[in-house]
């Protein structure tokens, strides 16, 4: 048989590949986009104020609470084939100890939504559902609700800024006066040789100076304790659905809210109120309610601080692998190892992270640098220095492969066109070669950007917690502190979905903040990106 009379046959084999290549790439734009959605739509309806619902039982008990979905009851609990049951949000933990309770059709007698129904977003034990009934701004008499409850709630919210400002500004400041104090105290004694008295002049010195700070402090957090004991002051009394009565200081109320009288426009108001709360606000109630600035802080620098760290390597490591050494047995071993190291689990990198940079280059940087604080570790504990690092080894392998591409496509002609005019091959790969594979080689940042972003395995121990009392930047000498621990928004779905003591509740948080993950990751490799086609068109050649 010809050649020609084998043609319609590799045809039809060659389309039916191609529709299978084409097939299987809308499969997963599909699955995709599904699992995007299903992540937005979640994460985005947890912020919308919901109806509270009074459910009044065929026993005579009262339930009040949001609606969270309904579901078909189990075969073997129901008392009616197909019977439904809705998941309603009961709230007043510190009352019933739960949040969610199963409620079934057989069971209700009638569902109403009545205006006068008041919800109270509260700094601790989540919301409360009930009507306020007295209100005791000073602690003595009471007044009427509608007339100073707001009122007494706005003077309380301005009296826990002005408390949260002075516990980070001047009473923080004398901390950290106090603890240079007693470190600078150690120090001179540490730097006095064996046997020797240490200089009892800089002692007396510094034990003057700590009196003062002393004296100060005292001072300070005597005027604290009057501020939140003024805080405290000013309750209400609210009537839950049974008829219990539940003192609440209203220094304690984030929010308080009438959700059965909202209209469009207060709903997206309150809509809008959470969301900026979610991004810029402090996690409470164990990461299950508030917000998550310290988890975005976190996880952006530590991404920044991994990319300054493996794009130098990277790059270095192919520049070398591709522009100066011979092929051979020992060049192929490399690329070999390096291939293999992209294969590695990540856990065994943080494993690694923490004796090489922990252990031995923090410990040894505090016998060195830090005699004074030991003990205590300063770099010789997990902090985000060391996860940037752990990360960046995480991810080399993925740089290197990508720099190695964007040289190879850099044409030969360009690099002996370089040459001829009299520059050295130095200067040719820093004037011709990397600007004209810069694109390719921020097309591997961004990979590496990506997966670093999502890694929780070796972060975890190597700095990244669950709660960070201070953020990696601040106002302080020397402002960026890389010893520090930090959150990671991974992390942070992880521990509030399957760590959290109190799961139902953190469920939609949970979907909210793998949006803003994927949010966070996409916003650095667009930025990524528009770099990268300005730089592509900037050195354009015919192959990059």
């Amino acid at each position: 048989m010809t050649a020609r009379a084998w043609r319609p046959r590799e045809d039809r084999i060659g389309k039916f590949f191609t529709r299978l290549c084409g097939g299987a790439l809308a499969v997963n734009l599909l699955l995709a986009i599904g699992l995007l959605g299903l992540i937005g739509f979640h994460g985005t309806a947890y912020f919308w104020p919901k109806g509270v619902a009074e459910v009044e039982l065929v026993s005579g008990d009262v339930l009040i609470g949001e609606v969270h979905g309904w579901e078909e009851v189990p075969a073997d609990r129901a008392a009616t084939p197909g019977e439904r049951r809705m998941r309603l949000k009961i709230g007043n933990r510190d009352l019933y100890g739960l949040d969610f309770r199963w409620v079934s059709e057989s069971e209700v007698a009638r569902v109403g939504y009545p205006a006068d129904i008041v919800l109270l977003e509260r700094l601790e034990w989540g919301n409360f559902y009930g009507r306020p009934v007295e209100l005791h701004p000073s602690g003595v008499g009471a007044v009427d609700l509608r007339a100073g409850l707001a009122a007494l709630h706005a003077e309380k919210i301005e009296q826990r800024e002005q408390i949260e400002d002075f516990e980070s500004g001047p009473l923080a400041d004398v901390n950290y006066e106090l603890e240079d104090l007693r470190l600078e105290e150690r120090r001179i004694r540490l730097d006095a040789e064996e046997g020797a008295e240490p200089d009892s002049d800089r002692l007396a010195a510094v034990a003057r100076l700590k009196a003062t700070a002393s004296k100060e402090y005292e001072l300070l957090a005597a005027q604290l304790f009057d501020r939140r004991r003024e805080l405290s002051r000013g309750s209400v009394r609210m009537q839950a659905a049974d008829g219990q009565h539940k003192s609440i200081a209203v220094g304690d109320i984030v929010r308080i809210l009438q959700p059965n009288e909202m209209g469009l426009f207060a709903s997206v108001g309150l809509y809008v109120s959470r969301v900026w709360e979610f991004v810029s606000g402090d996690p409470r109630e164990s990461n299950t309610e508030g917000g998550i600035f310290p988890a975005i802080f976190g996880t952006v620098m530590m991404v920044f601080l991994m990319s300054f760290a493996v794009a130098p390597l990277g790059v270095l490591a192919a520049l070398y692998l591709r522009e100066y050494a011979r092929e051979g047995p020992v060049v192929r071993a490399v690329r070999i190892a390096v291939n293999n190291l992209a294969g590695v689990p990540s856990i065994v990198f943080g494993v690694f992270g923490l004796g090489f940079f922990v252990y031995l280059i923090g410990g040894t940087i505090d016998q060195v640098f830090y005699p004074e604080a030991l003990p205590t570790p300063t770099y010789g504990t997990g902090g985000i220095l060391w996860a940037s690092l752990t990360l960046a080894l995480l991810t080399v392998p993925v740089v290197i492969v990508a720099a190695e591409e964007g040289l190879a496509a850099v044409p030969r002609i360009v690099r002996e066109g370089s040459l001829a005019l009299g520059a050295t091959k130095f200067e040719t790969i820093c004037k011709v070669v990397l600007p004209a594979a810069a694109p390719g080689i921020l097309t591997g940042m961004i990979l590496a950007m990506a997966r670093a972003a999502g890694e929780v395995a070796p972060l975890m121990i190597v700095g990244m917690v669950k709660l960070a009392p201070s953020l990696p930047i601040d106002g302080r000498f020397p402002y960026v502190h890389l010893e520090r621990k930090f959150m990671h928004l991974g992390f942070h779905v992880y521990d509030v979905g399957f760590q959290s003591p109190n799961v139902e509740a953190a469920q939609p948080l949970v979907f909210a903040t793998a949006l803003l993950l994927v949010g966070v990751v996409v916003a650095m490799n667009l930025v990524a990106i528009v770099v990268r086609n300005r730089l592509r068109r900037a050195y354009a050649t015919s192959a990059v």
